[in-house]
């Protein structure tokens, strides 16, 4: 499973954040790992230099060998928050949609 994060022009892409992402990625999704063959992170700030409440966004896009990717998306108050978030809806959709394709 490869994982590649993106940022926009408002989050600073460091090295210990990209970490942070796989590591939530991979605790999180890499029990289907088998299934996945890419994960994309987008991380972005909605108010830009405004600031505000759930203004952070985390999409995270899947990508199942031989299905349409999956994507979800959450908002929260920090970027770590918003990537956990995003990872939970993930992990729920994809254990949905593989289920469903085991049961065929």
């Amino acid at each position: 499973m490869k994982i590649q994060i993106n940022t926009d022009n408002n989050i600073a892409g460091s090295e210990e954040l990209a970490k942070q992402a796989e590591a939530t990625v991979e605790s999180t999704l890499g029990h289907l790992a088998e299934h996945i063959t890419r994960v994309e992170v987008h991380l972005s700030d909605e108010n830009s230099n405004k600031g505000g409440s759930h203004d952070k966004r985390c999409l995270m896009e899947a990508r199942l060998e031989g299905h349409q990717p999956i994507a979800v998306s959450d908002e929260a108050e920090s970027i770590g928050q918003a990537i956990d978030g995003a990872a939970e809806k993930l992990k729920k959709s994809l254990d949905h949609t593989l289920g469903r394709l085991r049961d065929r």
